[in-house]
């Protein structure tokens, strides 16, 4: 099945509107100048830590001349926000970011010839400083005086000018981040800190392994507890409902000790080989489709050939902060309706999948974002939506709030897929590539809701009426790919073919994770890179650049170099590369990585120098970069999900390790500034060139390759015994 996710871009026949303004046309829908002296902005895209508010604030701030004070950044509504599909992708900027810098340019365009109007003057002999329009005569207004609803009901306009670059002063400078204080404070704001007037609070009972059957259920115990509500099931979704949290929790450990699975029996096995997944990926049905290819106009002579298996395991989200939700429904039947407060990083199609659940028009469900821990991808957030509006079905009318637990969140939310990369390349004799095969196995990396014409949620699949479980899929090439992201080369070859082998089975439930296959492609091929260089005795730089034309990407690659300086020498240190340009259209990034090797691997610092053209908030930009490199070394040395042939073992932090505060290296980013072109994403622009880096740090301090993540001591010890 090849299922297009929906880009912002569509309603064919209308002029061509920049970004998701594209697809959410009126002006009303992103800004409200009010009279008060504040401005509204509603946009589609979520805060998840990113700190995309606080940039998207200073894009309204500047095309509408007023003080970034003034921009007040409106939590994301079904009915009251646009529709931006989901926040994900590196593509907030891009999407929304310029959705709202053509839309508030007109509607200061807008306001500004009736300011003209009321001064009795032309547009272009006034100027605008926070909000007040001035004349050269001492007369002014204001746009808060203007202030009418009406006058941004109406479609976007095509051809709007923004504002130019050199006249910005709010873009560009590095804007304090909106979402932080409260953060740092301590003060409610996440999802897990919202307490609505008789808020219940429920916990699920989950089958010990995904294919397990309720043979015996008793739930009488748990109803006897102090503080028990209610039970709610429907087929293998079991939840307990208390007046308090601690209730809830004793209530669900009570149920759960009374019922009986049958996990279908010991001799059945229902999950593959964790040590052997290679074969697992390469042994299973595929849908394979031919990404890109090309062959050289002449027959190159090839002198040497070399080839390559590389990996990476399942990889958990591992947010620090498990899952939560709350809802709520109100009336009976065909009048009732549900509201849902939730972390979601897609709110209208996690409503398009609740409609379907529920077989209830979309329109009688709104679902409200409010921030949780960032995830960075498709973590539990849409299914314990599902689940806490499953469970106040049984609550009376009341608000119902549902937490995951760890174990909950490291064993039944979606993960990043395991994959196989396949590499050969042939070199002729000036040491060249002229040819190149990249061959990527793996699930599909997404099963976000709102794509398909079944609920992808968990528990859809435990009800009395299952619906099937949905089998990964991934966005089409245009959107980024899934598993096929960043496996076209940004080098220049004379020949190449990139195969993706999407499997039809999915045993373990996978989806979006950060960067998607972009992490484990970019491992690969720049890993590959860097050991044919080493072969025929060339720089890593040097063998990059001559097979690179693009300048942007060579420009970051020679501004790493520049900025790591000289590398640490002496016995387990190793320095190494890794480039890529994120989808091949978002941010360019290069990375070198500088490690200790003794009992483990150790990055001691990264330099990362990254391109996203016009940077709206560099102060941000530097922390996505930060985060995506520490959270790419915490993949790359120590995260993998554990199974035995039933279930997910992994479920607390002692089979899961990641990076711990101690193990943090430096890293130190430097901007390529590009203000002449148009932003791009950096959330995600790091992440496959810091694996590369540090493998071929590894490699450089040690003289062996791992090809296998997470590159752990037994892993290492491997390769040195051959």
């Amino acid at each position: 099945m090849n299922l297009a996710f929906r880009l912002a871009g569509g309603d064919e026949g209308k002029a061509k509107l920049p970004g998701s303004l594209h697809v959410n046309r009126r002006l009303s829908q992103w800004i409200s100048i009010n009279a008060d002296g504040t401005v509204d902005i509603r946009s589609g895209k979520v805060e998840i830590g990113q700190g995309i508010l606080t940039a998207l604030a200073q894009i309204a701030a500047e095309e509408l001349d007023v003080s970034l004070t003034r921009i007040r950044m409106q939590p994301a509504a079904t009915g009251g926000s646009p529709d931006e599909a989901v926040t994900s992708g590196s593509l907030s900027v891009q999407e929304s970011g310029a959705a709202l810098r053509h839309a508030c340019a007109e509607a200061r365009a807008i306001y500004l010839a009736l300011a003209a109007q009321k001064l009795g003057a032309a547009p272009g002999e006034l100027s605008v400083t926070d909000g007040t329009v001035h004349h050269a005569n001492g007369k002014s207004v204001t746009w808060w005086e203007l202030a009418d609803p009406d006058l941004l009901d109406r479609e976007a306009s095509p051809g709007i000018t923004a504002k130019p670059v050199d006249r910005h002063y709010v873009v560009g400078t590095a804007a304090a981040r909106r979402d932080l204080p409260d953060k740092v404070f301590g003060a409610p704001r996440y999802v897990q800190d919202l307490s609505l007037p008789g808020m219940l609070h429920a916990r699920v009972a989950r089958p010990p392994s995904p294919a397990a059957m309720l043979v015996a259920f008793d739930d009488r115990a748990a109803l006897a507890m102090p503080g028990v509500v209610a039970v709610a099931r429907d087929g293998r979704f079991i939840a307990v409902i208390a007046e308090h949290e601690d209730s809830a929790i004793k209530g669900a450990k009570k149920l759960a000790a009374a019922l009986t699975w049958d996990e279908c029996g010991n001799d059945t096995d229902t999950l593959p080989d964790e040590n052997n997944l290679g074969t697992f990926l390469k042994s299973q049905p595929v849908e394979t489709r031919v990404i890109a290819e090309h062959a050289a106009t002449d027959a190159a002579s090839v002198s040497r050939r070399f080839k390559a298996n590389y990996s990476r395991p399942f990889i958990a989200h591992a947010s620090i902060g498990p899952s939560c939700a709350v809802a709520q429904w109100h009336g009976a039947g065909e009048d009732s309706t549900l509201d849902v407060w939730t972390h979601s990083q897609g709110i209208y199609n996690l409503r398009a999948d609740l409609s379907i659940a529920f077989a209830m028009p979309k329109e009688r469900i709104t679902v409200r974002h409010v921030e949780g821990a960032g995830c960075y991808g498709h973590n539990g957030a849409d299914d314990v939506a599902y689940d806490a509006a499953l469970a106040a079905r049984s609550a009376g009318g009341r608000p119902v709030q549902v937490q995951w637990s760890r174990e909950e969140e490291l064993g039944w939310a979606p993960f990043g897929p395991a994959m196989q990369v396949e590499l050969e390349a042939g070199v002729d004799a000036e040491g060249r590539i002229v040819e190149w095969r990249h061959e990527v196995w793996s699930n599909g990396h997404g099963t976000r809701p709102g794509r398909a014409k079944i609920p992808t949620l968990l528990s859809a699949v435990h009800l009395e009426k299952p619906f099937e479980r949905f089998v990964a899929i991934n966005a089409v090439l245009a959107a980024g790919g899934g598993s096929e992201r960043n496996a076209i080369p940004g080098y220049r070859f004379a020949s190449q073919k990139i195969v993706n082998h999407r499997l039809l089975t999915m045993p373990v439930r996978t989806s979006a994770l950060r960067s998607l296959g972009a992490h484990a492609n970019v491992f690969a091929a720049e890993s590959f890179m860097d050991e044919i260089a080493r072969e025929l005795g060339i720089g890593a730089v040097e063998f990059r650049l001559r097979h690179l034309e693009d300048p942007r990407g060579r420009a970051v690659i020679e501004a790493a170099v520049a900025r790591a300086g000289i590398a640490p020498s002496g016995e387990g240190y190793g320095r190494g590369l890794g480039y890529a340009r994120y989808k091949g259209t978002g941010a360019w990034c290069a990375v070198i990585a500088d490690v200790q090797v003794t009992q483990a691997v150790r990055v001691t610092r990264l330099v990362v120098a990254v391109d996203v053209g016009l940077v709206i908030n560099p102060d941000g930009v530097v922390n996505q970069i930060e985060g995506g490199a520490i959270q790419a070394v915490s993949w790359t040395l120590k995260e993998a999900v554990k199974f035995n042939r039933n279930r997910i073992t992994s479920t607390e932090w002692e089979q899961y390790p990641i990076l711990r505060f101690s193990e943090v290296p430096a890293v130190d980013v430097e901007i390529v500034s590009r203000p002449d072109q148009p932003a791009v994403g950096a959330g995600e622009a790091a992440q496959g060139p810091t694996a590369a880096a540090i493998g071929n740090a590894l490699f450089d301090a040690l003289g062996v390759r791992v090809r296998d993540l997470p590159l752990t001591p037994e892993r290492i010890s491997k390769a040195i015994l051959g």
